[in-house]
């Protein structure tokens, strides 16, 4: 490796374990492996600055909770609900020619949204809300177009047994670049505020997520991908796929239900610290609560990626399902930015890395080649459904509740808690692990002798994360 950057993008240990039927292959495989990566951080800077903004966005334009709810329910609906066409379109057309043409479109609707942007600062007007929820669900609606194919695609590179690490890094990576451009939109948003420009703040942000989403486009257009020949077989109902509810059918309905749970509260923390914090006022103080999960997540992924691949992702699952329990009831108890960045954030971004790797590596754990394109749509769409209905809960509750002595944010964040736990119970216990993994080291607790409890368990933690 010639340089730091390189470094950290070394994926060698992953790349020595690809399989292929010729080296020909191997090597286009491994390729495409570091392709994905920087395909990924052009994707993540795109999100970081378009998808992060959405709601600071639509907030300037005037949008109530029940306009939030709507952006962010929509959008979840109709992104899945397109999963269903995407994962047909494999049927007909290769996977890298679905990604390619849905990925451009998707770049071109943060154009549209930054022309929208130009015009409300002309003149705002309540009616640009309603075209931004359009928008956002059109763009929601190409990337879900494209989600099967892609992860699909990615299946057939990634060597079965690497999965959680080479994700991992993936994460990290992106999720660091995500970070970055996070950060720039704040700066960028904090410039024009305080000159009163603020929609040529939005114009600028949004310009840049077209930018970087037709860079991703461009790296796709590079990248290797084998080739799959689909069946019919291998389609088949989304009735078929409930009805036989076996281990993967009771994965995704906790899934839809889970992310019901979530979405209740979740696209709210954004507007509770824009309205009822006054960070409206200050998109710095914003910035830096809001990113600080995606940073306890990016420390935290590296060790959920060991510890899926070593003891298996439905452990992931309720360490992830715990953690989102108590993350809305954390905000509760304080509004001092330092207690909102220390403690439920930093409970935000285990969760958030816990859930990323698990979910991801369990479906490539338990879903066939050939069916992990509709499946995985099935799945995004009951996601989808809980997602949708969720995040409408929490908007028309926020919309219409109003009680005397008790914060209306506070009573969705209680509810949502309580709706969280209710699902861990009902759905967790029945869903098996997939493939074969070793059993977590005992942990030795005494209350006789604490300070041999201490360093019992810091071997504890070396055990679960060492590398063989």
């Amino acid at each position: 490796m010639r340089n730091p950057f390189r470094r950290f993008l070394d994926i060698r240990e992953v790349e020595k374990d690809v399989e292929g039927k010729s080296e020909k292959s191997i090597h286009a495989k491994q390729k495409a492996l570091e392709k994905s990566i920087k395909e990924g951080s052009a994707a993540s800077a795109s999100t970081g600055l378009g998808d992060s903004y959405i709601t600071p966005f639509a907030d300037a334009l005037g949008a109530q909770p029940i306009h939030i709810g709507l952006l962010s329910s929509l959008s979840s609906l109709f992104s899945p609900l397109a999963q269903l066409g995407g994962s047909r379109l494999m049927m007909k057309k290769s996977r890298k020619k679905i990604v390619l043409n849905f990925v451009l479109l998707n770049a071109i609707m943060w154009l549209a949204i930054a022309g929208l942007a130009f015009f409300a600062a002309q003149k705002q007007n309540i009616s640009y809300v309603y075209l931004l929820i359009v928008f956002y669900t059109l763009l929601g609606i190409f990337g879900g177009i494209a989600f099967p194919a892609w992860f699909s695609w990615m299946g057939d590179i990634v060597p079965e047994k690497d999965k959680g690490k080479y994700f991992s890094k993936r994460n990290v990576i992106t999720g660091i670049v995500s970070l970055i451009a996070f950060l720039i939109g704040a700066f960028i948003l904090n410039i024009f505020e305080k000159k009163d420009y603020l929609m040529t703040g939005f114009i600028i942000i949004f310009s840049l997520a077209f930018f970087f989403r037709t860079i991703s486009f461009l790296y796709f257009r590079t990248q290797y991908s084998p080739k799959l020949k689909m069946h019919k077989s291998s389609y088949f109902s989304l009735w078929s796929f409930l009805k036989r509810f076996d281990n993967y059918g009771k994965f995704s309905i906790y899934l839809a239900f889970f992310n019901f749970a979530v979405m209740v509260a979740s696209p709210f923390f954004a507007l509770y610290m824009l309205q009822e914090l006054g960070y409206n006022k200050n998109y710095l103080l914003y910035t830096t609560i809001t990113i600080s999960s995606s940073v306890f997540y990016l420390i935290f992924t590296p060790f959920m990626g060991k510890i899926s691949d070593k003891y298996g992702n439905t452990l992931l699952l309720v360490l992830a399902n715990i953690c989102f329990v108590f993350t809305p009831l954390l905000w509760l108890f304080s509004k001092n930015p330092f207690y909102l960045v220390l403690i439920p954030q930093l409970v935000a971004g285990i969760a958030n890395a816990a859930l990323t790797i698990s979910t991801t590596n369990f479906t490539y754990d338990a879903v066939s080649q050939e069916k992990r394109g509709v499946c995985i749509a099935y799945t995004n769409l009951l996601i989808g459904i809980g997602s949708f209905s969720g995040a409408l809960l929490g908007g028309f509750l926020l919309s219409t509740i109003n009680f005397q002595t008790l914060n209306k944010f506070f009573f969705i964040f209680i509810f949502a808690a309580i709706l969280r736990m209710i699902v861990a119970l009902l759905f967790l216990p029945k869903i098996k692990e997939e493939k074969k993994v070793k059993r977590l080291p005992p942990v030795h607790v005494s209350l006789s002798h604490p300070f041999k409890t201490l360093h019992a368990e810091i071997g504890w933690f070396k055990a679960i994360f060492k590398q063989k």
